[in-house]
């Protein structure tokens, strides 16, 4: 295909995917107390949000109010609190209204630097090469002594390099040394990437190592942009906030001071509204927009003075002094979640490029089924230029270099993904089995570095969320929570909770900001779904693959076309502890052998790292003060706090319930002020007297009393098919019960 024809694709697909944006997908915020503060040119409001939003000031939005619909553009997004200008007055005061920032003006940039590659013909040239990579391979291999040399060295001779750099084999290291010879050699490198953290450990493994050799000047590497993180703040004049400290320090301290007054007014405003504050904010908004100029001013100055500079995708696309430039090296990290046409926008910013990436982890998300987006929007440059093809052949394409050593797993956790995703092409480093030995070490389950945490015959806990139809496990997620607790108390500060669903990355947050509010300052642990994963790692990663009965198949995240990706991702973060929580009965049941998920399990299971319910006592060591498992044929805990009930008992009988004598006296014997809520699909609840009833089927029984005690796992005459031991989980939770309740609250 011809380049030209291949942008047009592009293009036609860009807009597509807006098109759709524009119709179905919007960031959406809930805003409050609008204020109108001035009607001067526009009509500019102030408004309250519940949480930090950061928007880009200039940003296009749309405020919706009731039947009301308006766009407008964002003038200052900071702490818990907008301001927006909008078209049309909404009158003085707005309650409540919900705010959408949509994501198209990123792809709208990207549409108009593919147009600007139309009319330039060396930059066509070298889409081509990127596209069909079938120049001959010129550089020397004979001369290679090291993964560095030999990347340098391809760099040198070829205009397109494609790494295939699987997790842990030394991606970072690899490329910030190539990136370095290059600046020893006053050559202009650009750093890309998709995300902001995957730049900023790019330019700070770069800047340290070249402090390390002493040729360090201030200035030469840049990070350009905003949005860094806490990886660059104890380096030396790296970022455009710290060159202007260094460079203009009086400037700097212009914008701090005017940062810290807007933050006090906002404050004012938020607390009681005044005319006099509201004139204030908006004096201050202007001196805001001069001193930014000012910066912008000596950031232009900055980036033509550097040898590196790193920036997102998103910010070369929409500003030119990065698409206007021209630089002798691009590096594009993390390249198999950007865009096609991102990827073939970048090599046209040099004269050489390396795309770097692993087309075995995630790819590129995009919203709409339209063909030509699936096609160049939904997956990676690796596959659209050919180089795939070639590995699914058994061999390596001339131009694609692969970093086949991997030192971040302990070898019993990457002996699966190094077989199954990696076809034995990558290896363990020596090292890496001491190197994790520390880890290995910790509670839980001690000495053993991958373990599948078999819930299997506990019972029917697979549900969906009302809200989004994304699946959740109540008690998978309680056992994870566990075992991030035993983790926790060994000593392990690094710890992430995966899972494919985000329903249950959302009721894993919630947990652990209600019960674990202290720790989570000292501790570094992140529930998420796998994307939020890909480019970290952990000493200890919980995964939580949530589907188990009453669901009839397992979803397609864990099964379908990218769900290899997703479940490589998910493992591959771990340095010393893998725990799979997983329901082994159900996946075997439901799961094709040939499935990533299913040769999990079974590979697991072939490995003797199964632990299974019988075990839990053996490996719960230290309980939570707000969660216990009890043995479930136990009953006088939960008949005393039965007997305490002060307002309320909800209680799920699944069908075919038939409750004991003691059940139902011990619910009977009730305080009048007592009002009892039974969920049942069945006729179960007849001889209790029930005040209410939910006519909802549950599949799992719980009792949750005065709306933040939850008992899971009872009464044990609701649980079908679980076999010996029998356990019950207690947790103290008002936000978990809320929750839950939430999700059965249909009242007749």
């Amino acid at each position: 295909m011809k380049v030209i024809n291949f942008i047009k694709e592009w293009q036609q697909a860009l807009q597509n995917e807006i098109v759709h944006l524009k119709k179905y997908g919007s960031n959406k915020f809930f805003v409050t107390n609008g204020r109108l503060l001035s009607t001067e040119g526009s009509y500019t409001y102030y408004f309250d949000t519940a949480i930090s939003i950061r928007i880009p000031i200039g940003s296009q939005v749309r405020l919706e109010w009731g039947s009301m619909k308006q766009n407008g553009r964002v003038l200052s997004s900071e702490g818990k609190g907008v301001m927006l200008a909008m078209e049309q007055s909404y009158g003085d005061l707005i309650h409540e209204a919900q705010l959408f920032h949509d994501p198209w003006e990123l792809l709208e940039q990207l549409i108009l630097r593919l147009d600007e590659i139309k009319k330039n013909k060396q930059k066509r040239i070298r889409v081509k090469r990127l596209m069909d990579p079938s120049m001959p391979a010129k550089h020397p291999i004979e001369k290679s002594k090291s993964n560095v040399h030999e990347l340098v060295l391809r760099s040198k001779y070829n205009p397109v390099t494609f790494v295939w750099g699987p997790p842990g084999t030394g991606k970072t290291y690899t490329l910030a040394r190539v990136a370095a010879n290059k600046y020893f050699q006053e050559k202009k490198v650009l750093i890309l990437s998709h995300s902001n953290q995957a730049v900023d450990v790019l330019i700070s493994e770069i800047s340290t190592f070249i402090q390390k050799k002493g040729r360090f000047r201030a200035g030469d590497v840049l990070r350009y942009g905003f949005n860094t993180g806490e990886q660059l703040a104890n380096h030396q004049a790296v970022t455009t906030s710290q060159l202007l400290q260094k460079d203009n320090p009086l400037l700097a301290e212009d914008k701090d001071n005017l940062l810290a007054e807007r933050r006090k007014l906002k404050l004012d405003i938020s607390r009681s509204f005044s005319k006099r504050d509201t004139n204030q904010l908006l004096e201050i908004e202007t001196r805001i927009a001069r001193v930014l100029e000012k910066i912008r001013q000596k950031e232009l100055e900055f980036i033509k003075d550097a040898f590196i500079v790193g920036t997102t995708l998103a910010k070369a696309a929409g500003d030119s002094a990065i698409y206007e430039k021209e630089f002798d090296l691009v590096i594009l990290d993390e390249a198999s979640m950007a865009y096609v046409p991102q990827a073939a926008f970048a090599a046209t910013l040099g004269k050489r490029v390396i795309i770097c990436g692993d087309f075995k982890q995630l790819p590129p998300i995009a919203s709409s089924r339209d063909p030509l987006v699936t096609m160049w929007l939904k997956e990676d440059i690796f596959h659209r230029a050919g180089v795939v093809d070639w590995v699914k052949e058994g061999m390596l394409h001339p131009h694609l270099f692969l970093l086949k050593e991997q030192r971040r797993m302990h070898p019993d956790i990457s002996a699966f993904t190094n077989q199954y995703i990696y076809q034995s092409l990558v290896g363990d480093h020596e090292s890496v089995q001491n190197s994790r030995k520390s880890i290995v070490e910790l509670a839980p389950f001690s000495g053993r570095a991958a373990v599948l945490l078999d819930t299997s015959y506990l019972g029917a806990h697979c549900m969906t969320e009302k809200a989004s139809n994304s699946r959740m496990n109540v008690w998978q997620v309680l056992l994870s929570f566990q075992l991030i607790h035993e983790s926790y108390v060994a000593g392990a500060r690094s710890i992430g909770y995966v899972t494919p669903y985000r329903a249950q990355a959302n009721l894993m947050e919630l947990i652990l900001a209600d019960l674990y509010d202290k720790e989570l300052s000292t501790a570094d642990i992140i529930a998420a779904t796998v994307h939020r994963f890909q480019g970290s790692e952990r000493d200890v990663m919980v995964f939580d693959t949530v589907d188990s009965e009453p669901q009839t198949r397992a979803g397609m995240l864990l099964t379908g076309k990218d769900s290899e990706r997703l479940i490589n991702v998910a493992i591959t973060r771990t340095k010393g502890k893998f725990i799979h929580v997983s329901n082994q009965s159900f996946i075997r049941k439901h799961v094709f052998p040939r499935k990533t998920l299913r040769q999990l399990v079974d590979h697991q299971v072939s490995k003797q790292q199964t632990v299974g319910t019988k075990d839990i006592g053996k490996w719960v060591k230290d309980q939570h003060p707000r969660l216990a498992w009890i043995h479930a044929l136990k009953l006088d805990k939960v008949f005393r706090d039965l007997e305490s009930a002060k307002k309320s008992i909800i209680i799920s009988l699944p069908e075919q319930t038939i409750l004991s004598e003691e059940w139902k006296n011990h619910l009977a014997k009730r305080s009048s002020s007592v009002k009892l809520t039974v969920l049942t699909g069945g006729d179960s609840c007849a001889s209790i007297q029930p005040d209410q009833l939910w006519n909802e089927n549950s599949s799992f029984p719980f009792i949750i009393i005065d709306e933040h005690l939850l008992w899971l796992g009872l009464p044990l005459e609701a649980v079908k098919g679980v076999h010996p031991p029998y356990i019950a989980a207690r947790l103290h939770s008002e936000k978990v019960c809320e929750y839950f309740i939430g999700q059965f609250q249909t009242r007749e």
